[in-house]
């Protein structure tokens, strides 16, 4: 049997303890680095989210329809378009009728739209939307006859069928209902592709979602630095040329641009107030400041001086610093009960008065 002096078992439960010490502490100390690197990526956004290629974009369709097979909920008599259309269709159809002895109260007009994406190929499904052209009162239940989707240059790039989905909530009667307008998921099929060649491009242009120098130049740096120097170039606020490398010319150029977008910057925004005046919504942005300036609103008063510290008095009383943010003043405002209309007639206050230091936006 091992036996230990009490001095020594003193001493392996000091050096235990400090161990354990240590080790806590670093793992603390390492927990602390994780989420320092979490929090300065907390702003980074990626290059696809922020910026898209010129020229690869979605495209509108639209064609006129039919859809059939309703509740007695279609078009009226006084629909005179409804009943031509419905005489031409079945003319093709080799049955021959006078339009004006149709009854189409099981039938309702539509105009049928949808967004082709880029680079959809013949047989890809696409979402499409029906809505009435008439005075039906529901589309619910009806089906939609095939219906041509033509593009602005009047070539069809889609055909268009199926049933009627309507977004009824749960709960909700049809009388509550927007019942004029339904969806087709997957209701089109693509027949024509439209054409735009990647391969072979030697410049692109890289177009900003929000223009801005700043995240525009910031974007620039970032790819140079990753890709190479010399491939990206801002041009304005909005745009920035891309130079696709000699070796990505014939097949990679799909591969220049994926090693772009996911390139992460830290985007830049103007300091903006937006207020909602009907809902009492206020939404702040970063970087907004105030200078000083003195409030009088009811029996409320509010100082911004720059050579007092901030804070909240007794009463109605508030003393802010000068170059405070405009959530320290929002947080002191609320502290004393203001209420969102006040705070908007405040807000709307300083920016009359040139002290506040963003763009302020009325909805």
């Amino acid at each position: 049997m091992l036996k230990f002096q009490n001095s020594n078992i003193f001493a392996i439960k000091d050096y235990i303890g400090v161990n354990l010490k240590v080790i806590l502490l670093s793992k603390i100390f390492i927990i602390v680095i994780i989420l320092t690197v979490f929090a300065s990526n907390a702003y980074c956004a990626r290059i696809k989210d922020l910026a898209a290629i010129k020229g690869i974009r979605s495209n509108q369709l639209s064609g006129y329809g039919l859809v059939v097979g309703l509740n007695g909920t279609g078009d009226k008599d006084g629909v005179s378009f409804t009943k031509q259309a419905l005489a031409n269709m079945m003319e093709k159809m080799n049955v021959y009728i006078d339009k004006n002895s149709l009854k189409v109260k099981n039938v309702a007009a539509v105009m049928v739209t949808a967004n082709i994406p880029a680079f959809a190929r013949i047989g890809d499904k696409i979402d499409v939307l029906a809505s009435s052209l008439g005075d039906a009162k529901s589309l619910k239940g009806g089906t939609l006859l095939v219906t041509p989707l033509k593009g602005v240059d009047g070539q069809v790039y889609a055909l268009a069928q199926g049933t009627m989905t309507l977004a009824i909530p749960d709960g909700a009667n049809d009388r509550d209902s927007h019942l004029q307008v339904a969806r087709i998921v997957n209701g089109a099929s693509v027949e024509q592709e439209i054409p735009f060649k990647l391969n072979g491009k030697k410049k692109l242009i890289l177009s900003l979602f929000q223009p801005d120098f700043t995240t525009a130049t910031r974007m620039s740096d970032t790819i140079n630095a990753s890709i190479g120097d010399g491939v990206a170039q801002t041009i304005d606020s909005s745009a920035i040329s891309l130079k696709v490398p000699e070796s990505m010319w014939e097949m990679n150029v799909a591969r220049f641009i994926a090693d772009i977008e996911t390139l992460t910057v830290i985007p830049d925004t103007i300091a903006k107030i937006v207020i909602n005046e009907r809902t009492g919504t206020i939404v702040i942005g970063s970087d907004v400041t105030i200078s000083s300036v003195a409030i009088a609103h009811g029996d409320l008063s509010v100082t911004i001086n720059e050579e007092e510290p901030g804070n909240v008095k007794e009463g109605s009383v508030m003393n802010l610093p000068g170059t405070s943010t405009i959530g320290e003043l929002v947080r002191g405002l609320n502290s004393l009960g203001i209420k969102p209309k006040d705070l908007i007639s405040i807000l709307q206050s300083i920016k009359a008065a040139g002290a506040l230091q963003a763009e302020l936006v009325v909805i």
